[in-house]
């Protein structure tokens, strides 16, 4: 997955992983290695967002990097390495065991203490909801099984509801701890997150077909007459360009649909957000410009993104 923290896991605080999967390329700018009373590890992965930046309410940063250090840790145990699906599938069931026994005040396994010692005190200290971490690991999971079978997502449904699990609990997380609970929040919450984790998909379908990860639906390689070849041979096509650029559009019209949420979330938090917001707009930008060929480029948030991003955000 490309895990997207707004994560599995695409899409948090794209690339907020949603991943939900993959993480990876930091704004340069805003994001802070972050040092707690709890001793979380370091945020060390590339992110498009900010994880735990200067911007986070200072209260909420031990909080948030435990979140985010589960799920990161969670997606390399899917996703890195040379072990086998087998001892993937394995491991992510002995760290949901481990995530259990914390949920009902019991000691974890061991294995993984520098994320669950931390996520243990903020489970306490914030009541965070454990069924939105189940969810993280249930994308995994599902992800790990996909890759296995060479399987990709019939539509655009169930390519949703696996943005559902795998990015989704992470903006339902923040605002858990933002205070911010109502239906009107989560759902445009749910739209930026998923929102980001499409956009990570797109961004990243260079790296990802290569390694068996297919996000284009079936239906939509269908309607556009694309063939699974024809999108390993990461040579384009109008047919191919003509499919990127109908789901990006997809996922910039999510995003949009989500974008009010800044203005429910205030102080800094609400500033992270605007930035999380037009960082995946950007990236969407960025791949229009290039023509929709992310099959060969790889768009990217730079440095001198920075000084256009905080623009945007100020006229949000």
């Amino acid at each position: 997955m490309n895990f997207n923290l707004p994560g599995p896991a695409a899409a948090w605080p794209p690339d907020l992983h949603a991943r939900p999967d993959r993480l990876r390329d930091k704004f340069a700018a805003t994001i802070a290695h972050v040092n707690t009373a709890v001793s979380s590890p370091p945020v060390d992965h590339y992110e498009n967002f900010p994880v735990a930046s200067w911007l986070c309410p200072p209260r909420l940063r031990p909080p948030i990097a435990a979140i985010y250090h589960f799920a990161r840790t969670a997606d390399d145990i899917a996703d890195e390495g040379q072990a086998t699906p087998a001892q993937r599938l394995a491991d992510l069931d002995a760290y949901r065991c481990d995530l259990h026994a914390l949920a009902q005040s019991r000691p974890h396994g061991g294995r993984w203490p520098r994320v669950f010692d931390p996520l243990a005190a903020m489970l306490r200290q914030f009541s965070l909801p454990v069924p939105l971490l189940d969810d993280l690991l249930d994308a995994f999971i599902q992800d790990v099984r996909k890759t296995r079978d060479n399987a990709g997502y019939a539509d655009r449904i169930e390519l949703l509801d696996y943005c559902r699990r795998s990015a989704n609990p992470i903006g339902r997380l923040l605002l858990h701890l933002y205070g911010v609970q109502d239906e009107d929040a989560l759902r445009q919450s749910d739209a930026i997150c998923s929102a980001l984790q499409l956009i990570n998909f797109w961004q990243d379908l260079s790296r990802d077909i290569p390694r068996g990860r297919h996000y284009l639906s079936d239906a939509a390689c269908a309607a556009h007459g694309v063939a699974r070849a024809d999108l390993a041979a990461l040579q384009p096509n109008p047919r191919i360009l003509g499919l990127i650029e109908s789901e990006a559009c997809f996922a910039r019209e999510l995003m949009l649909q989500g974008a009010p949420l800044v203005h429910r979330v205030g102080g800094r938090a609400g500033w992270e957000l605007r930035l999380v917001v037009q960082g995946g707009l950007r990236i969407l930008d960025k791949i229009e410009t290039q023509g929709f060929d992310t099959l060969r480029h790889r768009p990217a948030i730079c440095a001198w993104d920075a000084p256009l991003l905080l623009w945007r955000s100020l006229w949000m």
